[in-house]
């Protein structure tokens, strides 16, 4: 483990458990995402009141977190 990742994970032990929660659940989306990207399926999103499908190919959020996560400088 990274120097940097055993910062995060001190700094995620003291925050409210209200915050670790919102950290966990993103964390979990983001990689929901990444792994649609990955197996080549589309995402839902609900965008000024529709529904919007994101083909894998036009999904970039996955793809940033993963170069984040490369550089060892995402969130979690």
């Amino acid at each position: 483990m990274s120097a940097g990742k055993k910062m995060i994970d001190k700094n995620i032990k003291k925050l409210p458990i209200e915050r670790k929660a919102e950290i966990a659940l993103k964390k979990a989306v983001a990689q929901a995402i990444a792994e649609h990207k990955r197996q080549g399926h589309s995402i839902a999103v609900w965008e000024k009141g529709k529904v919007n499908i994101i083909p894998p190919e036009k999904i970039t959020i996955a793809t940033t977190i993963e170069r984040k996560r490369k550089r060892g400088t995402a969130p979690y």
